[in-house]
């Protein structure tokens, strides 16, 4: 019987996959505990998972969307290849990750079926199964392309990242104190709560005692969204632009909780063990939202847009029926069930 294979893991898709990735991933290491467990993803994603003491090792990968790049990402295939890997499995079942599975060379590899892609995808696996149904959390989605390897989910589907320990100095530098950070942005408008909930909100938690400070994204759009934010209310701290995923991680660690729509951020605070607030409106919390015991969820008002729609098409924008004052109900609610001290990133026995 197999007891210590090589595994490589592989995730070709966003920053919020690969965080909800990790549940499957804790479920192939509670299977083969002697085995080795790497994990191969895009560059710009491999800080989420670099600190993790159960993986043994993360393999970024260079990746422009819409190119091979080939001259760029052969080096990195023919090292895996020289790692005689035992098994691979694509969590993803896209076109790259397939290709990436059948380059790195293991005896077996496993995928899900996925619609569409280039014709000759599914001869990029020797096993295959069915992809989940869309009403289960995505994190379980993912753990059950493990069945295909009689491996059953793991016990817990909360996700779990590590920030680098050797950023805390830096990190607090930034936020000195632990605050509540407000994440404005997401890559789809339609996912944002609006600016002008967002003003009263800041206004209302402040009034209550509480410290709150915003972030967005970098991109032009979203960095518009701090300007008004300041127009509408002018004392609201906003955190520096941090371009440097490890460093953002190591700030998002010192939190006292998150607050954000459906984004990648929210994720990453949720798998560092961050209590959140996820505003959900057109995706599907029952698919997206944060699972745990510290998490919370609030829904706008029915929403007629498609999921995956980066513009609302609805009269009114879903997001805005969820009130300040709700938010600010559910954060009370949040901080008050999340007193105990949150365990540091060595608590958990490092290997």
């Amino acid at each position: 019987m197999e007891t210590a294979p090589k595994i490589l893991a592989i995730q070709f898709k966003y920053f919020g996959d690969a965080v909800l990735m990790t549940p499957a991933l804790r479920a192939l290491r509670e299977r083969f505990p002697e085995g080795a467990l790497h994990a191969l993803v895009p560059e710009e994603i491999a800080p989420l998972l670099e600190h993790l003491p159960w993986l043994n090792r993360v393999w970024p990968m260079p990746r422009r969307r819409g190119h091979a790049g080939f001259k760029q990402t052969w080096p990195v295939i023919s090292a895996l290849r020289r790692e005689h890997f035992d098994r691979s499995v694509d969590f993803a079942g896209n076109d790259r990750g397939a290709i990436l599975s059948l380059l790195a060379g293991a005896r077996q590899r496993l995928g899900p079926v996925e619609a569409g892609g280039f014709l000759g995808r599914r001869f990029c696996y020797n096993r295959r199964v069915p992809s989940a149904p869309l009403h289960q959390h995505e994190s379980l989605r993912l753990a059950e392309v493990l069945a295909g390897w009689d491996i059953p989910p793991p016990v817990s589907l909360e996700p779990e990242i590590r920030a680098d320990p050797a950023l805390a100095g830096a990190a607090q530098k930034i936020l000195p104190l632990p605050a509540v950070i407000c994440h404005m942005a997401s890559s789809q408008p339609n996912r944002q709560w609006p600016v002008k909930h967002w003003a009263a909100f800041c206004r209302l938690a402040a009034a209550a005692g509480w410290r709150l400070t915003f972030t967005t994204a970098r991109g032009v759009r979203e960095q518009a969204l701090t300007v008004e934010l300041n127009k509408l209310a002018p004392d609201a701290s906003v955190l520096p632009l941090i371009p440097e995923m490890p460093l953002f991680l190591a700030v998002l660690r010192r939190a006292a909780a998150f607050i954000s729509g459906d984004t990648g951020p929210l994720h990453f605070a949720a798998g560092l063990g961050v209590p959140t607030i996820s505003l959900f409106g057109p995706s599907s919390p029952a698919r997206w939202a944060p699972v745990g015991k510290r998490h919370r969820v609030l829904t706008g008002s029915p929403c007629f847009c498609d999921g995956h729609a980066s513009v609302c098409q609805s009269a009114r924008h879903c997001l805005k029926a969820i009130t300040p004052e709700e938010v600010l109900d559910c954060l009370q609610a949040v901080l008050a069930s999340n007193r105990s001290p949150r365990p540091q990133p060595d608590d958990h026995g490092a290997d």
